[in-house]
């Protein structure tokens, strides 16, 4: 596998696009990580039903609905427009189901935009020294009864897809997907001692919480607000 492609957080010269009226005063009124990740927040979880969908930035502002890849496609075009590259980052699991979320650089470190089912999965202040940490903050939360973090990548969209309509595209933007499943992962590593431990505890939790999910986990002073339905 070749080594993965170097990662170049300096700020960008966004693009002109045809944004409509109400699209660019939105664009405006979005205009930190934060903001984005608390206006995803409000929105309900697309679950696709009636079929699978990879929307970008223009159907999730218009239907007001996001699934975690969509919400990281979204982040990434709002704040490419305030002058952040569109870099996200491709958590892989154990089992398959890997988590997508938009990812940045700031004076104070990187932070993450993101949208999931799991409390423990959304968005997190620049805090983080490096991509790697980033992600590694996402350990703990994405243990569940099957998953586990196995590794990361980050990919800036414009290196990745040139010369496609990843942005404003009305049609489902399954070449996005493509693209992260095939970007080269760092491994995570981790001992099983501790996710054995993590996954006995996630099991008790649910089993003695009528099955909510958790929000036990360590580090929260370092996530953005959570959706209401979590507790944020």
């Amino acid at each position: 596998m070749p080594s993965p492609p170097r990662v170049n957080p300096r700020p960008v010269v966004p693009p002109p696009l045809p944004f409509t009226k109400k699209e660019r005063t939105l664009i405006r009124r979005l205009n930190t990580p934060t903001k984005v990740q608390r206006w995803l927040n409000a929105l309900n979880y697309n679950t696709e039903k009636g079929g699978e969908t990879l929307r970008s930035f223009r159907p999730v502002a218009r239907l007001k609905t996001a699934h975690c890849l969509e919400a990281a496609l979204f982040a990434a075009v709002v704040m490419e427009q305030h002058g952040y590259p569109p870099l996200l980052m491709s958590i892989e699991s154990q089992d398959w189901l890997d988590h997508v979320i938009f990812v940045y650089k700031h004076k104070t470190g990187w932070g993450s935009v993101a949208r999931s089912r799991d409390p423990g999965l959304h968005g997190r202040k620049p805090r983080f020294r490096s991509p790697r940490a980033l992600a590694r903050s996402y350990y703990d939360g994405y243990v569940d009864y099957t998953g586990r973090v196995k590794g990361f990548g980050v990919a800036n969209l414009v290196d990745a897809l040139p010369g496609y309509d990843w942005r404003l595209t009305t049609k489902n933007a399954w070449k996005v997907e493509q693209i992260l499943i095939d970007w080269p992962h760092r491994k995570i590593k981790s001992s099983i001692r501790r996710y054995r431990v993590l996954l006995k505890k996630y099991k008790a939790y649910r089993a003695g919480h009528n099955d909510r999910k958790p929000i036990y986990y360590r580090g929260r002073q370092k996530w953005e607000p959570l959706p209401k339905e979590f507790g944020g």
